[in-house]
């Protein structure tokens, strides 16, 4: 955590992105869906995602396919207010970029003008490929994501693993060469096996942010609601929690909801108090005749 007396800490931009990545400097990103979750985590990690994840994670849906433009706005123009100095990516949900260059391009700017430094898509078919190429033509930066694309979950049938078979594997490595022969400054691999993962890295210029991918990528990333411990339940096997961000705040929710039911809160600390003069005038108020028969009506 930074304090007052440390130097300004780097903006971090895609070039410094890629310097790090020669310089052996592991990348650091989480996800920030308000401005709160923005303000904690942007002193602490280099890059900052508004992913289409929100949907399950915040908004209490099943998987990210519900998501539109509308809500990615939302959530990027909240991170966006708090200036951060990490690396800013937008998502680009299902069915924002499949259908036309024009939609693509529309969708993409739009999260540049609101704030955001680049943007991300999910896939490395042929029609991905294609939107990238438009997407850096146009001075849009694109972050690639293979490997377990939750977009996708129809077509995977589920959120499984993916590269277990050498076909798989080897179209995966495939992708990745194309998503950066495309302009991808960076590739997100999610759910892939570790060994995998370290052949794509070796294999490209660009870095890797891993997520289930093991611990030879450029990077990491894993959500900040999983990092802190803040979502019940089933958590994927590639999470690790660092607080028990849940029942902690659900303790101290109790705790005050308590002192309530007790009468113990507000105390004196948390009450305004009214000059003497004031607070005679008020002792000694009475209602007037038409005061009285208002309260009656």
């Amino acid at each position: 955590m930074s304090h007052a007396s440390d130097p300004p800490l780097e903006r971090v931009t895609i070039p410094v992105l890629h310097r790090w990545k020669q310089e052996g400097r592991r990348i650091v990103m989480t996800t920030a869906y308000d401005a709160v979750t923005a303000r904690i985590a942007d002193p602490i990690v280099d890059v900052l995602l508004v992913g289409d994840s929100v949907g399950n994670v915040c908004l209490g849906f099943d998987n990210t396919l519900p998501v539109s433009i509308g809500m990615m706005n939302h959530h990027l123009e909240a991170v966006v207010r708090t200036t951060p100095r990490a690396l800013l990516i937008a998502d680009l949900p299902f069915l924002s970029f499949q259908l036309s260059v024009e939609q693509t391009l529309r969708n993409a700017g739009g999260f540049l003008k609101r704030g955001a430094a680049a943007v991300k898509l999910e896939g490395g078919y042929a029609r991905c490929v294609e939107m990238v190429e438009a997407l850096v033509s146009c001075g849009i930066p694109v972050m690639g994501h293979l490997g377990l694309t939750p977009q996708s979950v129809n077509l995977t049938g589920g959120f499984k693993v993916q590269g277990r078979t050498a076909s798989d594997a080897l179209r995966i490595l495939d992708e990745a060469c194309r998503m950066q022969d495309a302009g991808c400054f960076a590739l997100l691999l999610e759910g892939i096996p570790a060994e995998l993962a370290a052949r794509v890295t070796d294999s490209l210029a660009i870095p890797t942010i891993g997520i289930g991918a093991g611990p030879s990528c450029s990077g990491q990333v894993l959500v900040f609601h999983d990092v802190l411990g803040l979502v019940s339940g089933h958590r994927p096997k590639f999470v690790r929690t660092y607080l028990d961000g849940f029942t902690s705040l659900q303790a101290a929710l109790s705790r005050w909801a308590t002192d309530v039911r007790d009468g113990a809160f507000p105390g004196p600390q948390e009450c305004y108090a009214l000059p003497d003069d004031i607070g005679n005038a008020i002792a000694n108020w009475k209602p007037s005749n038409s005061s009285s028969d208002r309260s009656l009506q």
